[in-house]
């Protein structure tokens, strides 16, 4: 018994350096960016894996002295990338005061509402109970924007995309939009949205939202355009003169290469540093989480709130942030920066997507 659970020990914690070590290739095939998913998941299964061996094992043979190794590197590894987003890191955002002038707040909700999900009455009484300034919907076709008619109409701002490809966009506010655009970057199917919203102060926001296909083998062998997306969307608003925010499901986990190019490329800030994961996928399987919805915004803003909502019954949960406008404090916070290399990352990221974009429109 105890030789059987000493193999089976090995095999896993095996299999959780092999997964911990793939996502450090720059390889952008689906099976290689797959790990860089569930990184509390790895380092959870090493960690009890290391304990476990240490307990079981014999601790003498070179094999055993090379799992020990490999397990304390892959536990010490998975720590560092996932500690920002613990309690133990300190806060990129500040946090802002709760009575603060309601002319600066901006409040967001964003919800991949899952296509075929019918549970329309779920989202529409959360949607009265936060209230949000904006309201964002990813995956949303015409059926969508039918049912939730009793909430939208108190909207009377929108940019609404009813694509019934499980890319469909719907972007609600309360408060003035302007230029309104719907961007196909890569894709002819996959939109996202660039705008500007006024803030009750008559501040001009730049207000993003995206929503790329995931590196799986059902949607894109690889994660070129998906990484091609982000970065492009991260350059655009590198020569915004305006505050920005950033909304939607990335398809990509917070501490991953592309989103932390993104970051450093358009110089914004994540409010969940310091303050928790809020992971919104898979709401059906609380041991396979990760944080896949995402609002980063520019350093003119400060916190109010942020919240991870209840279930709607999508495979999503929905996320609520209330941000401050506070110019004023603008160089309190320290906002990721590109240097030259990043820069070149960058750029090639762009040009990779871009071509894998035009081989595919050639092929089809």
């Amino acid at each position: 018994m105890k030789k059987a659970a000493i193999i089976t020990i090995q095999a896993i914690g095996t299999f959780s350096i092999i997964a911990t070590a793939l996502p450090l290739l720059t390889a952008e095939e689906w099976y290689v960016r797959v790990f860089d998913y569930p990184r509390v998941q790895l380092f959870s299964l090493a960690l009890l894996c290391l304990i476990l061996y240490l307990w079981l094992g014999t601790r003498t043979r070179k094999r055993d002295i090379a799992l020990f190794s490999g397990l304390a590197i892959a536990v010490v590894y998975q720590a560092i990338q996932i500690y920002s987003y613990t309690f133990l890191s300190p806060v990129q955002v500040k946090q802002a005061l709760q009575d603060g002038t309601q002319e600066a707040f901006l409040s967001i909700m964003v919800s991949n509402v899952l296509m075929t999900n019918k549970s329309y009455d779920k989202l529409i009484a959360l949607t009265k109970e936060k209230n949000p300034d904006v309201l964002l919907l990813l995956e949303s076709d015409s059926v969508w924007q039918q049912a939730l008619v009793p909430v939208t109409k108190n909207y009377p701002y929108r940019a609404e995309i009813p694509i019934a490809n499980t890319y469909g966009m719907h972007l609600y506010s309360q408060l003035p939009l302007r230029q309104k655009r719907v961007l196909y970057l890569l894709e002819s199917d996959i939109p996202s949205i660039k705008t500007f919203i006024q803030l009750r102060n008559e501040t001009w926001v730049e207000l993003h939202a995206v929503h790329p296909k995931p590196p799986v083998p059902t949607e894109d062998p690889n994660s070129r355009k998906r990484d091609a997306e982000i970065v492009m969307i991260g350059r655009d608003i590198a020569d915004s003169k305006y505050p920005v925010v950033v909304a939607g499901d990335f398809n990509d986990v917070a501490w991953s290469r592309t989103t932390r190019l993104f970051q450093e490329v358009s110089h914004l800030l994540d409010p969940r540093i310091g303050r928790g994961l809020f992971s919104t996928f898979n709401a059906n399987y609380p041991l396979l989480r990760w944080p896949l919805d995402h609002i980063f915004h520019s350093d003119h803003f400060e916190l109010v709130h942020i919240e991870r909502l209840r279930d709607i019954d999508s495979d999503h949960f929905p996320i609520y942030i209330k941000l401050s406008f506070a110019p004023q404090n603008k160089y309190e916070q320290v906002e990721p920066t590109a240097d030259e290399d990043t820069q070149q990352e960058a750029t090639e990221t762009i040009e990779e997507g871009l071509e894998e974009a035009c081989e595919d429109s050639t092929s089809e």
